[in-house]
């Protein structure tokens, strides 16, 4: 079947418009030549903030890196991902330091307390090189509600090892700590099946 005349001034300018965008792509690519650690932050009110960084886990673990999870307010029942990398124990480092949100436990002292807990084990993996890869699942929530002080977290953030890479998860990142990370998602909330009365389902929020 032979091309008509204008199917084939579409294709070409189809074919003139993607080497002018492959150009383009190239020259950003080869102008990006730092290699470092990142610091990604997830945040807003929709789903999937802790799904991406547990995606990350799993490419993470697929380079054989060593990984740190650090979950700061789930606590009080088990998840999918939890009963999934805790299979891999060497490769993967997993502390669920959480008493529950923060509406359950009604106790602004204890979640202080467990919140401080938590970053003790966080700021041991900041310092440790052999981390390739950290998540700190739901340390944006901790920062809100001021459990812990905002500067000690910088200050740890920034002082690890050069080619460690962070992802901070939880809606309400602070405006300080977007300004130092590198990459910064807001998850945008559309819809939500809660919100039509379906409970929590396996294999989707836990």
């Amino acid at each position: 079947m032979t091309e008509t005349a204008k199917e084939l001034e579409a294709k070409q300018r189809y074919e003139k418009r993607m080497a002018r965008k492959k150009a383009h792509i190239d020259e950003k690519i080869a102008q990006a030549n730092l290699e470092k650690g990142v610091l990604l932050i997830t945040t807003g009110n929709g789903k999937g903030k802790s799904s991406s960084g547990f995606g990350m886990v799993a490419r993470a673990l697929g380079h054989n890196m060593k990984v740190g999870v650090v979950q700061f307010i789930k606590g009080s029942f088990s998840t999918g991902e939890e009963a999934f990398f805790r299979r891999f124990p060497d490769e993967v480092e997993y502390h669920v330091m959480g008493d529950g949100f923060t509406w359950e436990t009604q106790n602004r002292q204890q979640d202080i307390q467990t919140a401080e807990q938590a970053w003790q084990v966080a700021r041991q993996m900041l310092q440790d090189e052999r981390f390739n890869y950290i998540l700190l699942d739901e340390l944006n929530i901790v920062l809100k509600h001021q459990y812990l002080p905002l500067d000690k977290v910088i200050k740890d953030l920034q002082s690890r090892p050069e080619m460690q890479h962070v992802v901070v998860t939880g809606r309400g990142a602070k405006d300080e700590l977007i300004d130092i990370a590198d990459t910064v998602t807001e998850m945008k909330d559309v819809k939500h099946a809660f919100r039509s009365g379906i409970k929590a389902q396996k294999g989707i929020e836990l």
